[in-house]
């Protein structure tokens, strides 16, 4: 691997997807699961009803949920591994697998409720407003959006400093990644969206985790009226 200096965005993103391909077989074991109820709770009782769009499905632990209020749902990944994964936890039944690097995909039609888990954290800052222009781009006029996340970074992640938002992630086997963790706060976040358009609700938990849900300005209004 190249000095971080040597470094360009698109490295650290490219170097991001094989992390997650060559983790895909260990993710569960070191993930921060299971959560405990507030998450999921949080996701029940916002109903992703209709057609559901799911970014960066991973493994399928959050697909298994969503086709339970979904008519259906599209789950999208760059890492054929995790999409083999979901496809074996969840089935083919009312879900849409899609292998695509979420940076240059474009959707082929509109969703009622996009959902991303603990993917927004993983999206360069510098690329934080064109993501949000696509998860416009993909959702009804009416459509919600709802996604959970984390700000967790150990400290010997933090090899470039507390500041950037790249850290250096291990394997089992001790093989090293550099990826991106954007360490939000949600009160930060929320206002960050609403300079963007959007109505968003961040919540935290009681752990390290965090939750939001709303949808575009104008529509959350008309929601509201």
């Amino acid at each position: 691997m190249g000095s971080a200096a040597e470094e360009s965005p698109e490295d650290v993103l490219a170097e991001q997807v094989a992390y997650y391909r060559a983790r895909a077989p260990e993710y569960e074991a070191g993930a921060l699961w299971p959560l405990g109820p507030e998450l999921p709770e949080a996701l029940d009782a916002f109903r992703p009803a209709g057609s559901v769009l799911e970014l960066a499905c991973g493994p399928g632990i959050w697909t298994t949920r969503l086709i339970r209020h979904a008519t259906d749902v599209t789950a999208v990944d760059a890492s054929p591994e995790m999409l083999a994964l979901a496809s074996a936890r969840v089935g083919a039944e009312r879900v849409r697998f899609l292998s695509a690097d979420l940076f240059r995909w474009r959707p082929d039609r509109r969703y009622d409720v996009v959902f991303f888990g603990f993917w927004l954290s993983h999206v360069p800052p510098e690329r934080f407003e064109s993501f949000w222009s696509l998860v416009a781009d993909c959702l009804k006029p009416e459509g919600r959006v709802f996604f959970v996340d984390d700000a967790y970074r150990t400290t010997d992640e933090l090899v470039e400093g507390e500041r950037s938002a790249t850290i250096r992630r291990r394997l089992d086997d001790g093989t090293a990644y550099r990826i991106v963790k954007v360490p939000y706060e949600p009160a930060d976040l929320e206002r960050r969206l609403e300079r963007l358009g959007w109505r968003i609700e961040v919540h935290s938990t009681s752990g390290p985790c965090y939750w939001g849900a709303g949808g575009r300005e104008r529509a959350a209004a008309r929601t509201l009226d």
